[in-house]
């Protein structure tokens, strides 16, 4: 973990979350093609009904190649979205909307992380948001150049220590995983209240 400066998390700031890897499990060389591929990483749904009460907005940004690549269909994406969407909010909590680029890498897509284009496709459909109160998290040097390129707080989430010692310069914040995160965050809330 980093500490490169205190971090508060309130009512102005948003959330931006990763899916593969940050919210579930990522499968080594393949795709979370069904609601069966799909599982979630212990600890994230309750992470996420508290960053509900904490975050002003909460999103999913997220690369999806897989129907690019004809392996899946919108229709397929959409089904594994609404059973992550149910069972989030089953415990309490919510995602306000999912952003997701279908296209293949090599179409350098301007919607495709590290590209900002989600990012500007939710500032449009909430013009509320300021990037600058704005968290990403992901477990990818690809996610963290997308939060740095609209100026986010950047968090990563995984246990490649050398990823992290090389790459100061996108990453603010180091975890092993959401829950972590979402521990740390309550540390600093409750410190913050303790000392007014």
């Amino acid at each position: 973990m980093l500490l490169l400066k205190s971090f508060k998390a309130d009512k102005s700031w948003n959330l931006f979350l990763d899916r593969d890897g940050v919210i579930n499990k990522r499968l080594m060389d393949k795709y979370v093609l069904s609601t069966s591929d799909f599982e979630f990483i212990d600890g994230v749904v309750e992470s996420i009904a508290w960053f509900s009460g904490v975050f002003n907005l909460i999103f999913v940004v997220t690369n999806q190649q897989g129907i690019g690549k004809g392996m899946m269909t919108e229709q397929d994406l959409k089904q594994i979205h609404d059973q992550m969407i149910g069972e989030i909010e089953s415990k309490g909590g919510r995602i306000d909307k999912i952003y997701h680029c279908p296209a293949l890498k090599d179409e350098r897509s301007f919607y495709r992380k590290p590209l900002p284009g989600m990012a500007i496709k939710a500032k449009k459909d909430f013009p509320e948001i300021e990037f600058k109160r704005s968290v990403m998290v992901g477990d990818t040097l690809s996610d963290m150049r997308f939060g740095k390129s609209m100026k986010m707080v950047t968090v990563f989430i995984g246990k490649e220590q050398k990823v992290v010692s090389e790459n100061h310069s996108l990453i603010d914040y180091a975890f092993e995983s959401l829950f972590d995160f979402k521990v740390f965050l309550e540390k600093q809330t409750i410190e913050s209240q303790n000392s007014r």
